[in-house]
């Protein structure tokens, strides 16, 4: 099969191989779920902490050595919950204590006669009610599938190349930068085989970095893991920074997705979408030299 078709104006250039077209796929399905029943799994203790384990705030506890007596401390990042304020239930985020009000969204969701009082929303969760359990299965579920998913395509990119020519960026790539950020504040994206710096720049992060580090963390929340690989803690500064470092690539993840898809709106759905389902993408200008990258 020929890797370029000509047209009068564009060439159709086989952009996508199979192997990165069945994972991209399985992302979209896996993480999709992974992150609705992780903000399930996240209502049943809606608190992120820093450090090796959760604090009390002004209560007391007794310290790990006799005669350490007792000491007050608050190492809490985010804290979502209800409240009532001025005689009525209002929706609060803490975020390094600082209150912000959030009704509506966080904290207190729901109609005015069926208000629902948890972190996020049931729109937001699968299930939309309230159920660690399944929320639980759900999300180990779909991390079975999320890891071998990842080796899958981390060799196969290596393999045919996709891994050093369309993922990492070159030296020579970081002087386009300027180039392609005022191309995208004009809303203009030439279709070229190659990505630009800055898909160079999300995909690493998302794929070598974040993927990768929601695995790591999530494996150090396990107290199971733990015992067998007690270094996860030590690597992560204990299993509730795990924890806040799982919520926060959760959130970098979600913001992604959400800057991908509109992305894909602006540059051509058709095109991008043709090139995510068969391979094949509509160039309209012809690859660089290595002297103009």
């Amino acid at each position: 099969m020929a890797d370029l078709k000509d047209t009068k104006e564009t060439q159709l250039l086989y952009r996508q191989s199979v192997w990165t077209r069945v994972t991209h796929w399985v992302w979209a399905v896996t993480l999709f779920f992974m992150v609705t029943s992780g903000l399930q799994i996240f209502n049943a203790h809606p608190i992120l902490y820093l450090g090796r384990q959760s604090g009390f705030g002004d209560k007391q506890y007794l310290g790990p050595q006799a005669g350490y007596g007792s000491k007050q401390f608050d190492n809490t990042v985010l804290d979502i919950h209800a409240e009532m304020h001025d005689g009525r239930i209002v929706g609060v985020t803490s975020i390094l204590g600082h209150d912000f009000d959030t009704t509506g969204l966080l904290g207190k969701s729901g109609s005015k006669d069926q208000p629902v009082y948890q972190a996020f929303p049931e729109w937001a969760t699968i299930p939309s009610y309230y159920d660690l359990a399944t929320g639980r299965v759900i999300h180990f579920f779909f991390a079975w599938i999320l890891v071998p998913t990842w080796f899958v395509w981390l060799f196969a990119s290596l393999i045919n190349g996709h891994f050093w020519h369309d993922i990492v960026p070159r030296l020579r790539d970081f002087r386009l930068l300027p180039r392609d950020i005022v191309s995208h504040l004009r809303l203009k994206f030439p279709h070229r085989r190659s990505y630009n710096v800055l898909q160079k720049l999300s995909y690493a992060v998302i794929l070598i970095l974040v993927i990768p580090g929601m695995i790591a963390t999530g494996l150090t929340m396990s107290p199971g893991v733990d015992l067998a690989w007690p270094w996860l803690l030590d690597v992560f500064g204990g299993r509730q920074t795990a924890r806040l470092l799982h919520f926060c690539g959760m959130l970098v993840i979600v913001l992604f997705f959400v800057v991908h898809i509109i992305m894909v709106i602006a540059a051509g759905p058709i095109n991008e979408m043709r090139s995510m389902i068969t391979g094949w993408y509509r160039s309209d200008q012809p690859e660089p030299t290595s002297g103009e990258a």
